[in-house]
């Protein structure tokens, strides 16, 4: 575990250096504005009431996991082995006195707490513009749901990094591993879409899975049986991506 821990802090430090970070600050808060600049004008504009304090996070949150956030989450993996690969660090990091199971888990944490550290930063954001701007349908139950639902977005967006994680280590060049990704990512909306009534076995259609969380009819099967579909996705990509680290010639 201490070889892990400075693996970990190590990947972090270097994570925190890199510009997209900023860059998916400064567009996480621009997707807020806009968002909130609709809003305001089809509300003034249009007389139309779009969306409360409490149901504005969602507008956000719609846009945001299919937008900016797996971008993002995919640039981050990549940056994390291809361009590791590319630079001829990865060496550097492997002659550290920790296992290459080691290095892999404390990489694939940090693309996770960039995930989520990106959510809870838009989440954050979303509900202070909803408040100052529609204060009166504020309550505790719709920061309720708001919260639930930034908490289940992580898992299907953190389960499509693992897939660029594999691509990664599949391939060396970080441009070639970012166009798959995004062909991927095509393709399996597409496939959700084309074949609707098998939408659970392409990961992206559960991007907006949050829904079942807060729709007035809870259906509890449905979410355990997506739960376990990305449960097994996520390990068996996380597996893979090991596999693929593991033997890969440095």
């Amino acid at each position: 575990m201490a070889g892990f821990k400075a693996a970990f802090l190590n990947e972090a430090f270097k994570l925190l250096k890199k510009k997209k970070i900023i860059a998916a600050a400064i567009l996480s808060i621009l997707a807020v504005v806009v968002g909130q600049i609709a809003v305001t004008s089809i509300k003034h504009g249009l007389g139309l009431r779009v969306a409360g304090s409490t149901e504005f996070p969602f507008v956000v949150l719609t846009l945001f996991t299919y937008t900016i956030l797996p971008l993002f989450a995919t640039f981050v993996a990549i940056d994390m082995f291809s361009g590791e690969f590319s630079s001829n660090t990865m060496k550097i990091t492997l002659t550290r006195p920790v296992s290459r199971f080691g290095v892999f888990s404390a990489k694939v944490l940090n693309v996770a707490l960039f995930i989520a550290a990106n959510l809870l930063f838009v989440m954050v954001l979303s509900l202070l513009a909803g408040f100052l701007f529609n204060m009166s349908s504020f309550s505790l139950i719709g920061i309720t749901r708001v919260v639930l639902s930034y908490l289940a977005t992580f898992f299907p967006v953190f389960v499509f990094s693992l897939l660029v994680v594999v691509l990664s280590n599949l391939l060396r060049g970080g441009l070639a591993v970012f166009f798959l990704s995004v062909i991927a990512f095509a393709a399996l909306h597409f496939l959700g879409i084309l074949f609707s009534g098998y939408s659970s076995f392409f990961i992206t259609s559960m991007f907006d899975w949050y829904t079942l969380w807060i729709s007035e009819k809870v259906n509890g099967f449905k979410i355990l049986r997506q739960l376990f579909i990305m449960t097994g996705c996520g390990i068996m990509l996380f597996t893979a991506g090991f596999y693929l680290f593991d033997n890969k010639d440095i």
